[in-house]
Order: C-alpha cells, then sequence, then structure tokens
C-alpha cells in the first residue's frame, strides 16, 4: 500500500509563546492525518461508529526532530505497519519539504460501543492491509 499524505497550514492557534507549534497540538495533526489515510483507502470511521465498531488509541510514540513554526505549510505521511486481531499500528512522519520535523508510532485498538476489545471487521483489514 502507497503511503498517504496530506498538507497542514500552522496556524496562530498551533503555536506557542515562541510561535513554534505546541507539542501537543501535533497529536491532532497526526489524527487527522489518520482519518483522512482511512478515508483514502474507503474506510469511513464515523460510518462505522454507527455499526457499533470503534477505534481507540491505546499508544502513542513520538520524537520531535525539529519545529514547525506559524505560517508553515507541512505534509503528514501515514502508512499502516501492522494489522492485528483487533490492533492497528500506524507510522507517520511530519515534514516541512525534506525535513523530517515529527516521527510517530500510533497504535489504535478496535472496540465495541461498550469500550471492549473486538475483532476488526475483515472489510476493514482488507481495505487497509499493510
Amino acid at each position: 500500500m502507497a503511503e498517504h499524505y496530506i498538507d497542514k497550514k500552522i496556524y496562530y492557534h498551533d503555536t506557542d509563546a515562541g510561535g513554534v507549534v505546541y507539542y501537543a497540538n501535533y497529536l491532532k495533526h497526526l489524527e487527522e492525518a489518520r482519518f483522512e489515510f482511512c478515508l483514502s483507502e474507503g474506510v469511513d470511521l464515523a460510518g462505522s461508529v454507527k455499526q457499533g465498531v470503534l477505534f481507540a488509541v491505546v499508544h502513542v510514540d513520538i520524537d520531535y526532530k525539529s519545529p514547525a513554526r506559524y505560517g508553515d505549510v507541512i505534509k503528514i505521511f501515514t502508512r499502516i505497519e501492522k494489522i492485528g486481531f483487533s490492533s492497528m499500528h500506524f507510522a507517520q512522519d511530519i515534514k516541512r519539504g525534506e525535513t523530517l520535523l515529527v516521527k510517530s508510532k500510533t497504535i489504535w485498538a478496535c472496540v465495541s460501543e461498550a469500550l471492549k476489545p473486538q475483532a476488526i471487521p475483515d472489510k476493514i483489514k482488507h481495505a487497509l492491509k499493510p
């Protein structure tokens, strides 16, 4: 599967007093990129919720390499590394041009409406397989 990316512009509300992206705001950008990645592969996460299939972030590793600043345009690259019985492992990079800003790994767990682990539906596994 090819890597997917989205472009994001950094706005003032993304930054701290020093004009650089506040570290926690990267999590929001990474989540948006994972959502868009799934949509690009034909998986409607909002629709899956209506069917009792939810995905919860259960683990994030993130390395901050270089800051993004107010006005920058960044690219967020997303790919699936592994799909298990009830988990999906994402790898993501955020770049400004060729400069690596953030490297992240995120694990989602597939859960029911009661927030109990459940199998990832085959339709989603096949759409997102690495």
